[in-house]
């Protein structure tokens, strides 16, 4: 059980700083500044808009088509800011390949879904080094303004930015991190549908496009050429070097919880985590079965979400599980316990009460998809949403 929340959840603060005696100065350097250094591209106009639809997202697909280097640049990792809060994040580079995902019937632990094992391609993809942390995640929880439950804005204004109509939390009934700590620590206790907004929402500010992992991406990523029970090898007593999970995740607290990233070590690729700490959202529909349906001829394939908000896939155990639920190829389907104390009716679509070891980590995929593929994949945590918002479909866009 988490630590009850004694002190309060600290809060992020932003402090602005005025200094009208040198505004002439600071113009005339931004004029210098801005004839010294070419813009690589020109943004989209801003249009008016008052809605989470299908023209926002066809503004977005545009800056970040627009932003995009005209030559293919050979792929690098790279650490960013998020704009709207400063807090950094940093991305590496999965190359493409085929692997095997599942595991082996002869594997220790390993439960029915771990197969059929199948050949699958993955296009080359930017993956978080670790989990999104609350420094990231939280300036999109608490967004300012009214909202409906659906997260959209009550009363959109004129000078309202693009990023501003994106739909985001409304305003939980209890800070999300019950009290396991918030600055520097991984967010948590989110739907997929709340990870997913947040990928869109950062993209809007980026120029960049970001989503979830597919579950054949997020092993693959996890493996890093390994076919091994664990990244690392079979031997489970060596995961206190790799990972947090119920055995050694009450180190310094006095009982489990979870840990700030980056302190175990990282996988072949360089990402921490994918073993235990937050167990993580991906894109996929969880079908016991759903392997089969995967093959080599398709890139990137993926379960795609119909119906129920219920039944999406997390990977990699947590802080809160047992190392067989840390091997590479464990998986777990999300089901309504996890919103079983929330005091809403209805509940909500944004917070996991139940759930306070849930997480996500950012993917961007090298091939921009068309604004259609980004509208579903934004929306498909909540069905009734994609469909909402994919009012005007045209051609994908595969460049």
């Amino acid at each position: 059980m988490p630590r009850p929340d004694t002190t309060g959840p600290p809060r992020l603060r932003r402090f602005f700083t005025t200094a009208n005696g040198f505004a002439p100065f600071l113009g005339t350097l931004s004029m210098i500044m801005a004839m010294a250094i070419p813009s690589r591209a020109t943004p989209p106009p801003t249009p008016r808009m008052t809605a989470d639809d299908m023209g926002l997202i066809r503004w977005i697909h545009d800056r970040i088509t627009a932003e995009r280097s005209p030559v293919e640049a050979p792929m690098a990792g790279y650490e960013a800011t998020v704009p709207r809060s400063g807090a950094k994040y940093r991305m590496v580079v999965i190359p493409g390949g085929t692997f095997t995902v599942g595991s082996p019937e002869s594997e220790p632990d390993r439960r029915p879904d771990g197969g059929p094992r199948t050949s699958v391609t993955v296009d080359p993809f930017w993956m978080g080094v670790h989990e999104v942390t609350w420094d990231e995640y939280l300036p999109f929880q608490e967004s300012v303004g009214e909202r409906f439950r659906d997260g959209s804005p009550k009363n959109p204004r004129p000078d309202h930015q693009p990023v501003d109509l994106i739909s985001s939390p409304t305003i939980p009934y209890t800070s999300m991190d019950f009290g396991m700590g918030l600055d520097g620590y991984p967010a948590t206790s989110m739907t997929t549908h709340a990870a997913l907004k947040y990928c869109q929402w950062l993209s809007a500010q980026t120029g960049r496009f970001y989503r979830l992992p597919t579950e054949a991406e997020w092993e693959y990523a996890c493996r890093a050429g390994s076919t091994t029970a664990y990244s690392f090898g079979d031997d489970a007593r060596q995961l206190n070097e790799y990972a947090w999970h119920y055995g050694n995740s009450d180190e310094g607290y006095g009982m489990p919880q979870y840990h700030k990233p980056g302190l175990k070590k990282p996988n072949g690729w360089g990402l921490h985590d994918m073993h235990g700490n937050m167990t993580e959202w991906v894109l996929d529909q969880y079908d016991p079965h759903g392997y089969a349906r995967l093959g080599p001829k398709t890139p990137t394939p993926w379960v795609k979400p119909t119906g129920s908000e219920w039944g999406r896939v997390v990977r990699g155990g947590s802080w809160n599980d047992d190392p067989q639920d840390l091997r590479s190829a464990a998986r777990r389907a999300s089901n309504p316990r996890w919103i079983g104390q929330d005091p809403q009716l209805p509940k909500s679509r944004w917070y996991l009460t139940d759930a306070t070891w849930v997480g996500f980590r950012l993917v961007r995929p090298r091939r921009v998809p068309s604004p259609e593929e980004m509208a579903f994949i934004w929306n498909c945590g909540r069905p009734e949403e994609a469909e909402k918002r994919l009012i005007a479909p045209g051609p994908a866009d595969d460049k």
